[in-house]
């Protein structure tokens, strides 16, 4: 396979981590990822974006299953492709698979110029991270942000 693969460290800095996500609904987390987004200067217009991600909401579920959703939006709001992560101690409702709440929710933001490429690999990276158990249980666990940086570069 020659796809290069994509390094999650130069995608993902400390300042799109949020280990205690204060929202109780789907939309409150949106925004609250976004908002990190905007503030580390990825997207220039979170409202624009955060629109985006839940016309991609209605698509599809994106809460894949064992406490993890994976939102994603590809937008013009977008400048940088990269992910927000953001992790909760309570259970936050969201359409998943398994038809549970979330813990853990990987935030996508796609350039629209990225849409077939970095994020795809991207999106594939993450996916076949999340397919491991133990990563995922890691990741409900981890307490600092580089160790979630460290779960998704090691792995």
């Amino acid at each position: 396979m020659s796809e290069k693969i994509v390094d999650i460290a130069k995608i993902v800095s400390p300042d799109l981590i949020k280990l205690n996500l204060v929202g109780t609904s789907k939309k409150d987390v949106i925004d609250e990822l976004s908002e990190l987004l905007k503030r580390d200067n990825d997207i220039d217009n979170k409202q624009v974006f955060v629109k985006d991600v839940f016309k991609r909401e209605t698509e599809g579920e994106t809460g894949i299953g064992q406490g993890v959703a994976i939102p994603h939006g590809k937008s013009p709001a977008v400048k940088n492709t990269t992910i927000a992560i953001g992790l909760s101690d309570h259970p936050i409702p969201w359409e998943t698979l398994d038809d549970k709440p979330v813990t853990a929710v990987i935030l996508f933001a796609v350039r629209d110029q990225d849409a077939s490429t970095l994020h795809l690999k991207l999106l594939q990276q993450v996916a076949i991270l999340l397919s491991d158990d133990e990563f995922i249980n890691k990741l409900h666990h981890a307490k600092t942000k580089g160790s979630v940086i460290q779960l998704l570069c090691n792995e």
